[in-house]
């Protein structure tokens, strides 16, 4: 077995950007993470590092409490599921964090997918299953339910590779539904036996 991480290893993959894995740091620093297979340096410029799905699991293995939502002035993005406790997403900087974000999946799809394709989800999205969809809705000018707000809500299901998204109104809902599609994912629409409360089943595509 590999040797784990120092600590300021560890600092620089809890500090990577949640979407696309980006590292700062020196260039000793760096490379010494790639020769540990934890990160890879972009082949085009500026050649920036980024986690390997190795480093992504080192980093999802920090506790729940300090990866899950970040501090107010951090600087770090967070993706809105929607809910009571969520805070409005509203303003220009939210905007620009939200396109920032997506553009940077897209990067990702493009360098992760075997065949570069940014038409469907990659590795990163599957295993977060909650936050990519809720980025791609975002992305899209939905707005995610808050305490203040109606809006979509994102939640996670037993069933593998799949979360269930919810919205105020039927048309709400169909119009999430083509916005998954067109984001790679394959969602369907159901009904709750007890509630009757419609929602969709949604799935990241991977042809």
């Amino acid at each position: 077995m590999s040797r784990p991480p120092t600590a300021a290893q560890r600092r620089l993959i809890e500090a990577a950007d949640p979407v696309t894995g980006r590292l700062h740091g020196t260039e000793a620093q760096l490379t010494a993470l790639v020769q540990r297979g934890l990160a890879f340096r972009h082949p085009r410029p500026p050649h920036e590092h980024f986690l390997t799905p190795a480093g992504h699991r080192i980093r999802e293995a920090v506790p729940e409490t300090q990866t899950a939502q970040p501090a107010a002035g951090t600087g770090v993005f967070a993706a809105r599921a929607g809910g009571a406790e969520e805070p409005p997403a509203d303003g220009p900087a939210r905007l620009r964090e939200v396109h920032g974000a997506w553009q940077g999946l897209l990067e990702l799809r493009r360098m992760t997918n075997p065949d570069g394709a940014v038409d469907r989800p990659c590795g990163w999205e599957r295993t977060h299953l909650v936050r990519a969809a809720a980025l791609a809705l975002e992305a899209a000018g939905h707005r995610p339910a808050s305490s203040s707000t109606d809006g979509y809500r994102v939640r996670a299901t037993p069933q593998p590779e799949a979360v269930a998204v919810y919205a105020t109104d039927a048309q709400s809902l169909a119009a999430c539904a083509t916005t998954l599609e067109r984001a790679g994912w394959q969602p369907g629409e159901y009904t709750e036996p007890r509630t009757r409360v419609r929602y969709l089943l949604a799935s990241p595509r991977r042809v």
